[in-house]
């Protein structure tokens, strides 16, 4: 099932370089698991996906869906909170990243980010705004609102090549019920 998003998006200019915006409403647990598939089947090595929202916000749903969208069956994906990150393997290794418990920026570099990062795979680094000031200037920021109990807001910022790449493509795809999400 495709998700039935309703969208709008911008492009704008930031310092030198191009800034991607664009947010869209999920309406159930199976839409964001579709909008990650889609992330998952576009995200290209060394993407880097920053996700903030608050507790049941749908961060490791849409996890699950990108996960899927790289191979993996998303019923392996859960909450890396206790073991702060998780390996699967898949088109491209995916490296994701809890930082709920972490006290500081040092304890998740202590975790071997910048190793992950060079491995050249999908980082998903949930909670991101807790280590915003030591991820990479080109990532793909997620931030997960709750609307309703079922209806969830996404609203995405790319400021580099490969999160612009990744998110203009997700903007290009078509959606089942007729629109593009342009």
């Amino acid at each position: 099932m495709e998700p039935s998003i309703t969208h709008k998006g911008s492009e704008t200019p930031a310092a030198g370089r191009h800034q991607k915006n664009w947010s869209c409403l999920t309406r159930s647990v199976d839409e964001t698991h579709a909008l990650g598939s889609l992330l998952g089947q576009f995200a290209t090595a060394g993407a880097v996906l920053a996700l903030t929202g608050q507790l049941g916000a749908g961060k490791t749903h849409l996890t699950q869906g990108i996960a899927l969208g790289l191979g993996i069956d998303r019923k392996l994906v859960n909450s890396p909170t206790f073991a702060l990150i998780q390996e699967y393997a898949g088109r491209l290794p995916v490296f994701h990243f809890d930082t709920y418990r972490l006290r500081s920026t040092d304890e998740f570099l202590e975790l071997g980010f910048d190793e992950y990062l060079a491995a050249q795979g999908v980082c998903i680094i949930e909670w991101a705004n807790r280590v915003r000031e030591v991820l990479p200037q080109d990532c793909l920021n997620i931030t997960l609102t709750v609307e309703t109990e079922t209806t969830r807001r996404l609203e995405f910022q790319a400021a580099g090549p490969v999160s612009n790449a990744l998110l203009a493509a997700i903007m290009e795809r078509k959606i089942d019920d007729g629109h593009s999400v342009a």
